[in-house]
């Protein structure tokens, strides 16, 4: 296994493997920054960076004889994001627990926590990426365990704390050890990392503290009860110190870290100030220049400790890494904590009895991070991957179950541009409760991976090419008044000892309307539950003169007056004559269609019909013969020839014509012939002007 820490001011590089419960480090190289290619914990120089680890990569490579390609790296930054939450999976029946169920339970917990964090940051406009997590705690059938494996139960749940960090730490980081010729094996926190070597598990049910003191960061985390209950970050540590160094001593960046590791060691420093000047700076002279610093950081890291422990200390603190061998830092640390000195210790050898070196090292604090990156690929296999999303390069924090959806969530793709969208809806009122028609679906979104039409399950992994392209909206909703349920609806009356079927009406803002009308936003229908008398007539074409006599219920009438299901209605039919829809008939032929009227089964083309027959009947009784003629008349504008017969009549028209009777787009038919109503059995002359319309 091959680990990198990536610090501020040094890249370790640490190749070794796993050997039962030890760890055998084979090799181990040790590379410094020429310049401030990092501050704080973060790259600010990608190239630079991405050299150095080449650098100790190559070195590593001739010394162990092997090409190294993956790595494990572990972040840090002072922008650190953490969440605590809890999942639970529940079985149908109860069964034993495998590993694959534990890791399905955790990366469920882990999306869970993710999908809670950018709840909480969706109005911040940083990126950011889960970078690692910790188990709290296990639960079998709602009972804190301590390892579910091989255990039998129904319900399993976990307590875990997920780590976020911004987009640009975690793509600096990718980026340089992409420039060096590797890939990234696994990712993890640094002190997620230090905490595997530092605070073994069987300490951990004490409540400790661990601060990771660095070059740019102070990482912390923090034990109890068994598991690890807090992670934290501050971005102060070595390299403040070196600052002050350069300010008083007046020297660069890189002699001012000298001067402090040196006075260290020795009671006196030499050095060449910028003015190339020769000076000499006593251990005590720096001591005491840095004890305010110390001061100040010892604070910062006390009062991080302390909100992350719940707002009490702790009750022991272990120091790693190499800012924390600065003089006076543990007891600082206590003092501000109000623990025993004797409770706060620089930890190195005594926590790596487990960790061999095959090489010449001796065992340090500045090594237990780089160590534990390594050991924590055999706990934490943790990864992101990166795919090809609509032509944008996507970085996804891989829990082997990554599917096209995720990838859409995470390029903040619009989720209604993934599934069918409705045309827009119609919305009105029928006596007087809202209702909505929908608008049609329109096509779904077309997926493609690397080339295959998919759907939004599909399985994604490293390097895939998505496509989404997407779906579309359907047609706005249409609908008529017939195609309101209450339109199949109708009343029953009884005229003249007969019982008519009429449909109601529709009267849509206040004006009535077919039911051919089609139906626009926010229009109010009423559906009548009456006709007039007058609308009864009409229906049934009866052509009343005034001054008739009229009856609704046995009493007298009006033409407005309502009637309603059930109603009997009288008309005085005596020497009335029925009207078809062109005009006056009379004799037999009249009465007939008044008492069909009446039986409710008149039609406007029944009047054609007839009029056909008599027509042939009046021929017939003529019986001269005459050879046939041609004529045009005007019909709607449009010119018409009629042609094949020896004379026309008004009727023949609708031969020529597309005028559907049996379709009624209106409550009466308007026939015109030169500017007068017409006859059906009028004759027609060349150059009439004829009109022919529905009308309400």
């Amino acid at each position: 296994m091959f680990g990198l820490d990536i610090g501020t001011r040094s890249i370790v590089g640490t190749v070794g493997y796993r050997n039962q419960n030890r760890f055998i480090v084979v090799a181990q190289r040790v590379k410094e920054h020429d310049t401030r290619a990092m501050l704080d914990g973060q790259i600010h120089d990608i190239q630079k960076v991405g050299d150095t680890i080449r650098m100790v990569k190559q070195e590593l490579e001739e010394t162990i004889g092997e090409k190294l390609k993956g790595v494990c790296i572990a972040a840090a930054g002072r922008v650190l994001r953490t969440v605590t939450t809890h999942e639970e999976i529940q079985f149908q029946n109860e069964q034993e627990i495998s590993k694959d169920d534990i890791y399905r339970l955790v990366s469920s917990g882990v999306e869970k926590a993710y999908q809670e964090f950018l709840n909480e940051e969706k109005d911040s406009d940083v990126k950011f990426y889960c970078v690692g997590h910790s188990v709290v705690r296990y639960y079998l059938n709602g009972y804190p365990m301590g390892n579910l494996e091989e255990h039998k139960g129904r319900n399993i749940g976990v307590d875990l704390i997920a780590t976020f960090l911004p987009d640009d730490v975690v793509d600096g980081l990718y980026k340089a050890v992409e420039i060096a010729g590797l890939e990234v094996a696994s990712l993890t926190l640094e002190p997620i990392a230090a905490i595997q070597l530092a605070i073994p598990e069987r300490f951990r049910m004490l409540n400790i503290a661990l601060i990771d003191v660095g070059a740019g960061t102070s990482d912390i985390s923090i034990t109890n009860d068994g598991c690890i209950i807090a992670y934290g970050m501050i971005p102060v540590a070595g390299d403040i110190l070196t600052e002050t160094i350069a300010k008083h001593c007046l020297v660069d960046f890189a002699e001012a870290e000298r001067i402090k590791r040196e006075a260290g060691k020795s009671d006196t420093v030499s050095y060449m100030d910028i003015m190339l000047l020769p000076q000499t700076i006593r251990s005590e002279e720096v001591n005491e220049l840095l004890a305010p610093v110390i001061e100040e950081m010892s604070t910062q890291v006390a009062d991080k400790i302390m909100e992350l422990n719940g707002g009490k200390p702790v009750s022991a603190v272990f120091i790693v890494g190499g800012g924390g061998k600065m003089a006076g830092y543990a007891e600082a640390v206590a003092q501000k904590l109000g623990i025993a000195k004797e409770r706060v210790a620089l930890r190195g050898e005594e926590v790596m009895q487990n960790v061999v070196f095959q090489e010449d090292i001796k065992k340090d604090s500045l090594l237990v991070t780089p160590v534990g990156i390594c050991m924590n690929y055999y706990e934490q296999n943790n990864n992101f991957i990166f795919v090809s999303f609509n032509g944008s390069r996507i970085k996804m924090y891989d829990n082997n179950n990554l599917t096209v959806a995720d990838v859409a969530l995470q390029a903040q793709f619009p989720k209604d541009g993934l599934f069918p969208k409705r045309g827009k809806e119609l919305t009105f009122q029928v006596n007087g409760k809202q209702r909505m028609v929908r608008g049609l679906r329109g096509e779904a979104a077309v997926i493609e991976v690397n080339g295959k039409i998919v759907d939004l399950n599909t399985t994604v992994r490293e390097n895939d090419i998505i496509g989404v392209t997407e779906s579309t909206a359907g047609d706005a909703a249409k609908a008529t008044i017939g195609d309101l349920p209450e339109a199949t609806e109708s009343i029953y009356v009884v005229v003249n000892g007969n019982k008519v079927e009429i449909p109601k009406f529709a009267q849509v803002n206040g004006v009535l309307q077919s039911s051919y009308y089609e139906i626009r936003e926010n229009d109010e229908i009423e559906m009548l539950n009456y006709y007039t008398v007058q609308q009864i007539a009409e229906f049934m074409d009866l052509s009343l003169t005034p001054g008739r006599e009229i009856f609704v219920n046995h009493q007298s009438a009006e033409w407005d007056t309502p009637v309603y299901e059930n109603f009997t209605v009288n008309f005085d039919l005596e020497n009335e004559t029925g009207s078809g829809a062109y005009g006056e008939s009379d004799g037999e032929e009249a009465e007939e269609e008044t008492e069909e009227s009446i039986a409710g089964n008149a039609k406007a083309n029944s009047m054609k019909e007839a009029a056909s027959e008599t027509s042939t009947e009046a021929s017939d009784e003529e019986k001269k013969p005459a050879g046939p003629t041609t004529i045009i008349v005007v019909v709607n504008r449009s010119p018409v020839t009629l042609s094949g017969k020896p004379s026309y009549v008004f009727v023949d028209v609708f031969d020529k014509i597309d005028f559907d009777l049996t379709r009624p787009k209106g409550k009466n038919i308007v026939t015109s012939l030169n500017g007068k109503p017409a006859q059906y059995m009028e004759t027609l002359h060349d150059g009439d002007v004829i009109d022919i319309y529905w009308s309400n």
